[in-house]
């Protein structure tokens, strides 16, 4: 299963509107990964994302203080998004959609981090190390702060954000066959968003 989930998809980028079915697609071309997503989405899916704002049970070393409290969860589906530089295949760009409790599409996850829900707000984030490895096999669990938080809507105000429950998005084990190679590695996450707990 390792070895199916690190295969690479060397296209070009999809555009962000046709990411869920893109994303959607790109899963299907593996049977393993899809069983494995359906099995996620089954066990949880409207259960967690959107209206739950309970935190999540984290290692210690990312979870977000009391002062704050969760106010959104996404789920996302996408693509990390690795380029070969010669020597390694570089740090990831995510290009994910986020999906509420009900399967609407909320919101969009793309480079710097930032995500841009549909309601116009826009939230940057930068990772707080270190980084917890839960399967060896995913990208780690993370913990973010908000760098900026514009406009109006879910991202408004927020403090923290936390990528958990990853499947999949690692770069891939073999090295590129040319510089400027694009690897999109799918992945799944939950994200939640924290707010300061007075607001």
């Amino acid at each position: 299963m390792m070895n199916e989930r690190n295969k690479t998809n060397t296209n070009e980028t999809p555009s962000l509107p046709g990411l869920a079915q893109s994303g959607l697609a790109a899963f299907a071309a593996n049977k393993t990964t899809v069983a494995s997503l359906a099995l996620l989405l089954a066990g949880g899916f409207t259960a967690l994302a959107g209206t739950d704002n309970r935190a999540p049970e984290v290692p210690v070393d990312i979870a977000v203080s009391s002062t704050n409290k969760v106010h959104f969860h996404g789920f996302a589906i996408g693509f990390q998004i690795y380029t070969w530089n010669g020597s390694s295949w570089g740090p990831a760009v995510p290009m994910a959609t986020l999906f509420d409790d009900e399967g609407n599409i909320v919101a969009t996850h793309f480079a710097g981090p930032r995500w841009k829900s549909n309601s116009g707000s826009i939230v940057l984030g930068a990772v707080v190390q270190p980084t917890v490895t839960v399967d060896t096999n995913s990208i780690p669990w993370v913990r973010l702060r908000a760098v900026t938080a514009e406009g109006p809507g879910i991202f408004a105000d927020t403090t923290f954000i936390q990528r958990v429950n990853t499947a999949g998005g690692k770069a891939p084990l073999v090295d590129g066959a040319f510089v400027g190679q694009v690897a999109q590695v799918p992945y799944i996450a939950d994200y939640f968003f924290y707010r300061a707990a007075n607001n």
